[in-house]
């Protein structure tokens, strides 16, 4: 029987989603746990909060346009996400948090007239150098309290969806999606949110760095009918079936402000990950991404020193 090329093609649909691989393994025996020093950031003190803000978006235009004579029967969805440019960073239609920060009972080091900013752990210069006189706190092996003022500037637009079902001009009935980019907060007309917080500051002198102050913050937001009334907030052009809408939109931001010092720590640890190489091998070897321990309790490696090692040579 002749096969059918057609036949050795794989025509299934490839998944949309995915399950990540961590390469970390633990079998529940602590026979293979080790204790590892790591160097790392170690948050001392830590505060969140939720903030939300309101825009009302008048005469927004969506698309597409409906069919001339179309009426709009129900909305079964409404949907809002950020909206972001992969292809440029600094598009002014990022939806976009930028917090502004002053600080009083502490001070932002500073060398000229520019705040000192480090290394993060996002790689980033997202941290600044926090200053003051610790003395008394150190001394009843507390905390000193240092207290903030924020203003969270939010600029951008946002990606507004709305599923309805409409009727033509023929009576039939037929769902479409109708979107938007929203224009939420113009560069020219940002959203300022301000809240007030408290930190808790470890000693200045006791320690080789001085604490750092970090802060980062996310945004979502959710939208809906000015009025939820679909004969007020959607409007259909009768002659060119464009639609436009009236939204409230709420902007969500959750932000975090830490005090951070970098410490030394000793943790439990199973070992490297260790990853499968999903390429089938030519070569008989292949190097390691991570350097073998070197302490002197690795005996595997012969690189222990025995007792018989410390006698003294006649």
């Amino acid at each position: 029987m002749k096969r059918n090329k057609s036949d050795l093609l794989d025509l299934t649909q490839p998944e949309q989603c995915c399950d990540a691989t961590t390469g970390c393994d633990f079998d529940g025996s602590l026979r293979n746990v080790v204790t590892e020093p790591i160097y790392v950031q170690k948050v001392y003190d830590a505060a969140l909060f939720n903030l939300q803000g309101l825009r009302t978006i008048a005469g927004q235009g969506f698309r597409p346009r409906l069919p001339v004579g179309s009426r709009i029967l129900r909305v079964i969805d409404i949907r809002c996400k950020k909206f972001f440019n992969p292809a440029d960073i600094k598009d002014p239609k990022n939806l976009t948090v930028t917090p502004e920060t002053e600080i009083s009972g502490a001070d932002f080091v500073k060398c000229g007239d520019k705040d000192v900013k480090v290394i993060g752990p996002d790689g980033t210069r997202s941290e600044r150098l926090v200053f003051v006189d610790t003395t008394d706190c150190d001394e009843e092996d507390r905390g000193t309290p240092i207290f903030g003022t924020q203003n969270i500037k939010i600029t951008g637009n946002v990606i507004v969806e709305i599923d309805i079902l409409y009727t033509d001009d023929c009576g039939e009935r037929c769902r479409a999606t109708l979107t938007a980019n929203v224009p939420v907060a113009p560069i020219n007309d940002p959203l300022i949110l301000t809240n007030f917080f408290q930190l808790c500051l470890p000693s200045v002198f006791e320690g080789a760095f001085l604490p750092r102050f970090t802060e980062f913050c996310n945004i979502a937001c959710e939208t809906r009918l000015a009025t939820q009334n679909i004969t007020r907030d959607l409007m259909v052009n009768p002659e060119t079936g464009a639609v436009r809408g009236n939204l409230l939109v709420s902007l969500c931001v959750t932000c975090e402000k830490k005090i951070v010092v970098p410490v030394q720590l000793c943790v439990l640890s199973t070992g490297f990950p260790q990853l499968a190489a999903e390429i089938a091998p030519i070569c008989e070897t292949f190097p390691s991404l991570f350097p073998r321990q070197i302490d002197e309790s690795n005996e595997k490696h012969g690189c222990a020193l025995g007792q018989e090692d410390l006698d003294p040579i006649d």
